[in-house]
C-alpha cells in the first residue's frame, strides 16, 4: 500500500493541482509551481513526497495564509458523496499536501485553520493535521471539537474521534492527550451511538490506542458501555475496542466479552499443512477443540504464531479464529491459515516457527511449522 501510495503523488498529480489553484487563482504560477514541486519528487518517500508538494505550494502561494487559505477552499472538489469510503482507493490522498500545509503553516491562525480543516475533512481527512493544534491550544480545539461532534457530516464527526487517538499511526504523538485520557473520553461519549460507522470504528479505535496507554481506562470504560440494554452496534463496537486486549490475554477484558474464566478444554488432532513451506506461501493449520467440562462452554478462539525476527528472536501474532460454543463432551473442528507472505509491516524470515491455540486468552503450545527460503516440498 505505501508503494501504491507513493507512486501516486506524480508529476501527474502535480499537474493536476496546479490546474486546480489556477482555476481558483488565475494570477497563480502553475509552470514554476510544476517546475519546483516536481524537482527530486521520485526520489523521495510518501510522506516526505507529500510535504515537498506542500512546500512547493506555499512558496508560489500569496505569503498571507488567509489568503492563500481562501484560494485552496476555492480549489477544492466535492465533498464525499458517502459516510463510507469504500471504492475510491487513493484519491481522498490528493488533499495530503493541503491538509500538511494547514498543519505547517496555519498555527497562528486559528480560525482560519478550523475552518479549513472543517472543510478539507470532509474530503480526506485531517486527523494528523488538527494534532499540532491540540499541541499548542489543547482548551480551545477541545472547545470546537465538542461542537463538532454534534455536526451534521459524518466524516467531520470522525475527526474528533480519529484526531485525539492516543496512537494514531503515521502521527507524533500529543503529550496533552496522554496526560488528559479523560478529556478524550468526554469526546468519546458523546460518538458512542452515532449512527454512522465510519464514526463508530474510529471510537473504537480511539479506544483500542487508549488501552495500550492507559489499560484500566479502556477496561472501566467498555464495562459501563457493555451492559446488556446495549445496542447490538455498541456492544460491536466495545468489542473491537477490546481486540488488542484480548490479543494480549488481557483477563479484564476477556471477562468484559464473557470469556474471563479457563476454559476447560483438550486441543486434538493438530496439523500442520505444509509443515515446511517457503517465504511467500501459506500454512493451513488444522485443530480440534474438545469441551472437557459437564457443562456447556462459550468459548473464544484464537492462534498465535511465534514469527522469527532476523534476530533470530521470535515474537508472536494472534490471528483471531472466532467463537463457539460446546455442549459437555461436544467437540469442532477449526482451521486457520497463516501467510508467509512479504508485508510492508511484517516481514517473514527462515526458522521455526511455534503456533499456540488461544482459548479464552489460554495458550496451549500445539507444535510448530518450519520457514524456509526456497520452495519446499510439504510433508
Amino acid at each position: 500500500m505505501a508503494g501504491e501510495l507513493k507512486a501516486f503523488f506524480s508529476p501527474e498529480l502535480v499537474r493536476r493541482l496546479a490546474g486546480d489553484m489556477s482555476r481558483a487563482s488565475p494570477a497563480f504560477p502553475a509552470r514554476a509551481f510544476i517546475n519546483q514541486a516536481t524537482r527530486g519528487l521520485e526520489a523521495l518517500e510518501l510522506l516526505d513526497r507529500g510535504k515537498h508538494i506542500s512546500r512547493a505550494l506555499a512558496t508560489h502561494l500569496p505569503d498571507d495564509y488567509p489568503e492563500a487559505i481562501a484560494i485552496i477552499l476555492r480549489s477544492l472538489g466535492p465533498v464525499h458523496a458517502t459516510d463510507e469510503l469504500l471504492g475510491l482507493g487513493m484519491a481522498p490522498f490528493f488533499y495530503l499536501p493541503h491538509v500538511i500545509f494547514v498543519a505547517e503553516r496555519g498555527l497562528d491562525h486559528f480560525d482560519v485553520s478550523m475552518h479549513a480543516q472543517y472543510q478539507l475533512t470532509q474530503r480526506f481527512s485531517c486527523e494528523a493535521s488538527i494534532r499540532p493544534y491540540i499541541a499548542k491550544e489543547p482548551e480551545r480545539v477541545f472547545a470546537t471539537l465538542r461542537t463538532w461532534a454534534g455536526d451534521a457530516k459524518a466524516h467531520v464527526r470522525r475527526l474528533v474521534s480519529e484526531g485525539t487517538r492516543l496512537r494514531l499511526p503515521w502521527a507524533p504523538r500529543v503529550a496533552w492527550l496522554d496526560e488528559n485520557p479523560e478529556r478524550v473520553l468526554e469526546l468519546l461519549e458523546l460518538l458512542k451511538d452515532d449512527p454512522a460507522s465510519v464514526v463508530r470504528r474510529s471510537v473504537a479505535n480511539n479506544l483500542n490506542d487508549m488501552g495500550k496507554v492507559h489499560p484500566p481506562l479502556l477496561a472501566r470504560t467498555c464495562k459501563a458501555w457493555f451492559h446488556s440494554s446495549a445496542s447490538a452496534e455498541r456492544r460491536a463496537l466495545v468489542e473491537h475496542a477490546l481486540r488488542s486486549a484480548v490479543k494480549r490475554g488481557d483477563r479484564e477484558a476477556l471477562g468484559i466479552l464473557g470469556f474471563g474464566k479457563k476454559a476447560a478444554v483438550a486441543i486434538e488432532e493438530v496439523r500442520f499443512e505444509p509443515r515446511n513451506v517457503a517465504i511467500g506461501g501459506t500454512v493451513d493449520v488444522h485443530f480440534a477443540i474438545r469441551n472437557t467440562a459437564r457443562t456447556s462452554q462459550d468459548l473464544l478462539v484464537d492462534l498465535a504464531v511465534h514469527f522469527v525476527k532476523a534476530t533470530g528472536k521470535a515474537t508472536p501474532k494472534v490471528f483471531k479464529i472466532g467463537r463457539v460454543t460446546l455442549a459437555a463432551g461436544e467437540h469442532t473442528v477449526l482451521k486457520a491459515r497463516v501467510s508467509l507472505k512479504v508485508h510492508t509491516t511484517r516481514k517473514p524470515n527462515p526458522g521455526v516457527h511455534a503456533v499456540d491455540v488461544l482459548v479464552n486468552g489460554t495458550a496451549t503450545q500445539v507444535g510448530s511449522f518450519k520457514v524456509t527460503d526456497r520452495k519446499a516440498k510439504s510433508r
